[in-house]
């Protein structure tokens, strides 16, 4: 922690990282919208596996977020996040500010198609234009050789590698799987958001999915199925579901069978809290 740099503007990242790459060292990019948790610091140290020196990046991006979304109260801890991206081996916080990131006058942004359409994309229609556009960004601010993304927004990982791909940024893009709490729900920034009842209830989401996982293992093969037993466990526990959907695990395209790996991605609400969940199938 002592020797953790902070960095706030674009320009100074470059030249640290540059400054990195001519000593030899790779650099490693964790990108993150503050709030850390457990998850979240296993991001980083996956990064110190991986890489020389870790960048996490702390944004709170406002072009991702819909004008009736939770830009506004999103959860904010700047100096716990410097404390436990130090305590998990992180060389720099880069934390620019929204004049940074988006000067006046800006317009131009990156549109991911086909696999940002459905799921996420359909029911949040700006949300993935907002995310593809500020990590191409910060990751020409970054530079890294490698960067590391949790699977818990696993549509979000996959958007990120077709952008990665197609635009032939040459970055090492690495998928952890989701960290959970000890009662298996997946640890989010916005967990803290949950009342005691709603916590409780939003079990449901992580157990519908364990549920799918063991009936695809016990030989389930109909993705429609599986999916519509895991919405209504999870609407049986009162929540309100926007999707739950079988996919294929690279492509994210619909699934006519259950032959190969596959996902089952999941969306609900409860009370004011939006939650998501994935697992492999």
């Amino acid at each position: 922690m002592d020797n953790l740099k902070v960095i706030r503007t674009v320009s100074e990242m470059q030249s640290w990282s540059a400054d990195q790459h001519n000593l030899g060292l790779s650099v490693g990019c964790v990108p993150t919208m503050g709030y850390l948790h457990a998850g979240h610091q296993a991001l980083i140290r996956e990064s110190g596996r991986r890489a020389d020196r870790t960048v996490m990046t702390l944004f709170v991006n406002p072009t991702q977020f819909a004008p009736h979304e939770d830009l506004a109260r999103y959860p904010r801890d700047f100096a716990g996040d410097c404390q436990k991206a130090g305590a998990a081996g992180a060389a720099v916080v880069f934390a620019p500010g929204v004049d940074d990131m988006y000067p006046a006058g800006y317009q131009t942004y990156v549109t991911v198609d086909e696999v940002s359409q459905t799921m996420e994309g359909a029911v949040r229609p700006t949300h993935f234009r907002g995310v593809a556009t500020v990590v191409l960004k910060l990751f020409n601010a970054v530079r890294p050789d490698v960067a590391v993304f949790g699977e818990k927004d696993y549509q979000q990982l996959a958007v990120i590698r077709r952008l990665t791909l197609d635009l032939d940024l040459g970055i090492d893009i690495v998928g952890l799987p989701t960290v959970r709490e000890p009662d298996g729900l997946a640890m989010s920034s916005r967990n803290v958001y949950l009342k005691p009842e709603e916590r409780a209830a939003a079990l449901a989401i992580s157990r519908a999915l364990f549920a799918a996982q063991a009936a695809v293992k016990a030989g389930a093969a109909d993705p429609k199925q599986v999916a519509a037993d895991a919405a209504a466990a999870i609407a049986g526990a009162g929540l309100a579901v926007d999707y739950v959907e079988v996919r294929d695990a690279a492509t994210l395209a619909p699934l006519d069978a259950i032959t190969g790996p596959g996902r089952i991605l999941a969306a609900a609400r409860i009370g004011s809290v939006r939650l998501i969940d994935n697992m492999a199938l």
